[in-house]
């Protein structure tokens, strides 16, 4: 079943990088930017990482969390976040039961090699817990952009 804008956003726990179990319920009464990336330390990943790292204080002063999941495990996204003083938590969903759930798992063809990888894709959760604004595809030079700019009119 695809997801749209007003549906109940998929519900889900998983590990940050030190071990310590994070569930979207937590944030319960916020608003959340959850965002799926392919692969730590990639070229597009660091730059999408480090535009939220940058602009976390507009998110926080809004009371805006901002969560970043891709399927590397704990010691890899540890190494992310410490390379490059990553001040938001990335969540680590090995099994893509997660991604799965939320429809970002897609066929890629990398030099004629196809593999299953994540696309790109931030969703926006109010603070009922309800899917506002999905974004799918997402190029990340003006990514940041886009969601400051949502929430620039909303709240």
């Amino acid at each position: 079943m695809e997801l749209l804008e007003g549906m109940e956003a998929p519900s889900f726990c998983l590990q940050d990088y030190d071990g310590k179990n994070l569930c979207l319920s937590d944030f319960k009464g916020n608003w959340v930017v959850l965002y799926f990336y392919p692969k730590d330390m990639t070229p597009g990943c660091t730059k999408e990482a480090c535009d939220f790292r940058d602009n976390n204080s507009f998110f926080k002063k809004k009371n805006i969390f901002v969560i970043g999941i891709s399927r590397d495990d704990e010691k890899s996204h540890k190494k992310f976040a410490e390379k490059y003083n990553l001040n938001f938590p990335i969540l680590s969903d090995k099994n893509g039961e997660v991604c799965k759930k939320y429809g970002v798992l897609v066929e890629k063809n990398m030099y004629g090699k196809k593999t299953i990888g994540i696309e790109r894709s931030t969703f926006i959760i109010n603070p009922e817990g309800k899917l506002e604004k999905i974004f799918r595809k997402v190029k990340v030079e003006n990514h940041l952009k886009e969601v400051i700019d949502f929430f620039e009119g909303k709240i």
